[in-house]
């Protein structure tokens, strides 16, 4: 028994050392390694959050350690917020960490552009490990940007406020949306329909152009709209976007629309804000070099102001990466020449419940990630009352319709005016097993009326676009493009997208192919 007890004893004392060795920490300092020197979290605007950044912190030892201190530089009054495992924080004591095992330290930070360096704007802190005057450093960087901000929320008469169900897809539910009106003389922001490039316009909710006014962007103005947030045109209302050609990379004179998430993982991200919305009756609407980007609507214009004048004429537009339509016109009338739109979920262009159209040398492009997407819909039924509207014209010249799908355009006519033509266009129709070739709709070489001069891709190799890029909206065509002198010079517009001078013969497209 005395053996028995002598031996559970040893047991007892060794699992109890052993378990006690492996609890134990050591303080230790200047031995840990990180998975960066220095954080930089990227551009933010005054006063708004940032997204989650993250510091791996590494115990390459072979003992368990505990670190005295986790801290920020500047204590307290930083800017910046840590979560360190799990629990947020600005400083942390006695913080554990086993023998060759990692830790997570996530970083975030809202900041005022008034606590940035006034030469460049940057606000600097660090992450400091260790404890007093033997700390090891981990350096935080973010660049503050300041911008006119747009709120919903007004005091004042409730004459300024609209309140709009609207559609914003081919086939979604309405959404409800609030509308406030933009001032000539906010206290705040001043003249609010001028918008200039001295700053950034940042958008909460929906911003809308009352009746009568026109809104102005100068050349160089970007425009960021935060999520459930848009742009309104009343009835009445006219919307003048004077971007211009850029010459750099910077896109110095292009007007942009786009989310206000200004990290990089955000940029090309569909559906970050909802659209700019035409109402029935605005007019007048003069739209030049803009480019829209990641919305779930680039433009939805609803009905027309009933006169043979468009309602919007644009020029060297680009709307890329939205989630349901790049345009969606229903009863529209649009005149567009050098249009480029991309990766949309439904399509790229959707003519509904009829309207006036009339396009010149664009590109409708669609390479979203699924076989259901087209370049154009082109229909005259109202889906939510069956009642069929006069399609008056749909004229496309030297344009581009392709993409991922087997087919480029897809029309639908169920009313008795549906008037379409298209003159020397490229258009991708792949239609294995001849599932709609009976359709009168699509009969290319007989109904030479409807399609003339066209060049059609109807299988996966020949007459292809040869564009540079379509993962980066790059729709420049190269030297073995099927579109390179194939525009009928007859609708040429002087210049392409880019400013390049159109001779004949010209190309097919927005683009002109250059060497």
């Amino acid at each position: 028994m005395r053996q028995l007890l002598l031996f559970l004893g040893i047991i007892a004392t060794f699992c109890f050392t052993s378990c006690r060795n492996e609890l134990d920490f050591e303080s230790s300092i200047g031995t840990l390694t990180f998975s960066k020197e220095t954080v930089y979290l990227d551009t933010v605007f005054t006063n708004i959050g940032s997204s989650t950044y993250t510091l791996k912190v590494y115990n390459n030892s072979n003992k368990n350690i505990s670190i005295p201190k986790v801290r920020l530089g500047k204590g307290q009054s930083s800017n910046y917020r840590l979560m360190v495992d799990g629990i947020p924080g600005k400083e942390f004591e006695n913080v554990e960490l086993l023998a060759k095992d990692s830790l997570f330290v996530f970083i975030e930070i809202t900041s005022n552009i008034a606590n940035a360096n006034p030469t460049d704007f940057l606000y600097t802190d660090r992450i400091e490990f260790g404890e007093t005057n033997n700390y090891q450093k981990v350096e935080l960087v973010t660049l503050i940007q300041d911008a006119v901000f747009i709120y919903p929320e007004r005091t004042g008469s409730p004459n300024n406020y609209t309140y709009e169900q609207i559609n914003l897809g081919t086939n979604t539910a309405p959404e409800n949306i609030t509308g406030t009106n933009l001032s000539e003389t906010d206290a705040t922001n001043g003249n609010e329909l001028h918008w200039t490039n001295t700053k950034p316009y940042v958008i909460y909710g929906f911003a809308k152009i009352p009746e009568t006014k026109t809104l102005v962007i100068d050349p160089g103005a970007k425009v960021h709209f935060h999520a459930n947030s848009g742009l309104i045109v009343a009835a009445n209302a006219h919307l003048q976007v004077n971007g211009n050609v850029s010459t750099t990379d910077d896109l110095e004179n292009e007007v942009i629309f786009e989310g206000d998430r200004l990290e990089p993982n955000y940029s090309e991200v569909p559906g970050q804000w909802l659209a700019v919305i035409f109402m029935g009756g605005s007019n007048q609407n003069v739209i030049k070099n803009l480019t829209i980007k990641n919305a779930t609507v680039g433009m939805l214009v609803s009905n027309n102001d009933g006169t043979t004048t468009p309602t919007i004429d644009m020029m060297n537009v680009q709307i890329y990466n939205c989630a349901n339509v790049g345009i969606l016109a229903r009863t529209g009338n649009i005149s567009g020449k050098n249009v480029v739109i991309n990766n949309c979920g439904q399509a790229s262009l959707a003519c509904t419940y009829g309207g006036s159209y009339d396009f010149t040398h664009c590109t409708f492009a669609n390479y979203w990630n699924s076989p259901s997407q087209t370049s154009l819909v082109l229909t005259n039924e109202n889906i939510s009352s069956t009642v069929q509207t006069s399609l008056t014209q749909a004229n496309f010249k030297n344009c581009i319709f392709y993409g991922s799908s087997n087919y480029g355009i897809a029309l639908e006519k169920t009313g008795t005016v549906f008037n379409y033509k298209f003159d020397n266009c490229l258009i991708k129709f792949v239609d294995y097993n001849n599932q709609i070739s009976a359709n009168p709709l699509y009969q290319f070489s007989t109904n030479t009326s409807k399609y003339v001069g066209c060049i059609f891709a109807i299988n996966s190799t020949a007459n292809k676009p040869e564009f540079k890029n379509t993962s980066l909206n790059d729709f420049r065509i190269n030297e073995n493009s099927i579109c390179r002198n194939n525009a009928n010079f007859t609708y040429s517009f002087p210049l392409d997208i880019l400013g390049t001078t159109r001779t004949n013969p010209s190309d097919i497209g927005a683009y002109e192919y250059l060497p």
